[in-house]
């Protein structure tokens, strides 16, 4: 990791403290500390096991996309490796944005697969991850909306995350529709700027034509992977069962410290909290969270401190987790690939 990047993540870690200091001091944190130390041990490692649940879950949609790209990965292995690709994601900002590159390094290192085909992998389970959580967000908020009066802030939240799926739909589409000319433009692009260089490649248009082989095979693996709609549902099923087990998860956070809310509305606010991961903190750290905190308080109607707290506990499991198994995993991956 350059100076650069590790100036971007001292930044944004700085960033994410500094928005868990506001929190705590709107919420008040002597309130917040109470009701973790009432916290009941057995539901808070229940918690745990459910997160660990949920990370297996799209461990296996990564291994059902890859599948479809003739990449095959033992269900362990893909486990620690999915959690390699959380860890990148966690510790790098912009979330997945930044991640996936690294992630999908990682995969093409362990199953000797192209670095596109990682790629693509990574990114497809991504992809599928928001279009499910769409889903259950449109699903959730039409079930509330039935029960409560749905408020400004819920409203600015869905309408929010319907434009971020249009956008990247738009994105994706355009993508597609314009890959031949996107594959020249950037090929060209590339090998001039290459012959600009006063040291580097002596062909620059050999680099130019392997960047364009690579783009290439990116998008007929795309091709590849729509043409297998049954595996898709199965990977896009396991997504949706990831986000269940994440409410599960959050469910048992709120039974730890003594409340239970409804389901229908963890369904929703999950997925809407974690629009937060795109701002530029590593993983959306502290982001996600005031994010939660915002939408569960009018949702539950439970003091700010109580959701605080509840929220803690299922983002010290959600995201603190696969740091520690993906940070292990990864290190692991990697001196077996110097060795």
């Amino acid at each position: 990791m350059n100076g650069r990047n590790w100036r971007a993540l001292i930044v944004g870690f700085a960033g994410a403290i500094a928005l868990f200091v506001g929190l705590f001091f709107l919420v008040g944190a002597d309130d917040v500390l109470d009701s973790l130390s009432s916290a009941e041990p057995s539901l808070v490692a229940a918690t745990l096991a459910v997160a660990l649940l949920w990370l297996g879950a799209w461990a296996l949609v990564l291994r059902t996309v890859l599948e479809t790209l003739d990449v095959a990965i033992p269900v362990v292995r893909v486990f620690f490796v999915y959690a390699s690709a959380v860890f990148a994601n966690n510790v790098t900002p912009f979330g997945q944005a930044g991640g996936e590159p690294v992630a999908a390094l990682l995969i093409s290192k362990v199953s000797k697969a192209r670095y596109e085909t990682g790629l693509v992998g990574i990114a497809t389970v991504d992809v599928l991850n928001v279009v499910s959580s769409l889903s259950l967000i449109l699903v959730g908020v039409g079930y509330y909306a039935t029960t409560a009066i749905v408020g400004e802030r819920l409203q600015t939240a869905v309408a929010s995350a319907l434009g971020v799926v249009v956008a990247v739909g738009a994105l994706l589409f355009l993508a597609w529709r314009y890959q031949g000319e996107i594959v020249d433009r950037v090929s060209e692009g590339v090998a001039d700027r290459v012959a600009r260089l006063p040291v580097g490649p002596s062909d620059p248009d050999a680099v130019a034509e392997d960047l364009s082989g690579r783009m290439e095979r990116f998008f007929e693996h795309i091709e590849r992977m729509a043409a297998q709609r049954r595996r898709l549902a199965v990977a896009f099923g396991l997504s949706l069962l990831g986000w269940l087990l994440q409410a599960a998860a959050l469910l048992a956070a709120f039974a730890a410290i003594g409340h239970v809310v409804p389901v229908y509305v963890l369904i929703f606010v999950i997925p809407l909290g974690n629009l937060a991961g795109a701002a530029p903190l590593p993983g959306g750290l502290g982001g996600i969270e005031a994010a939660f905190v915002a939408l569960l308080v009018p949702t539950t109607g439970l003091p700010a401190a109580t959701v605080t707290a509840a929220v803690l506990i299922y983002r010290g499991t959600i995201y603190w987790l696969p740091v520690l198994i993906g940070g292990g995993s990864m290190a692991a991956f990697s001196a077996r690939t110097l060795a």
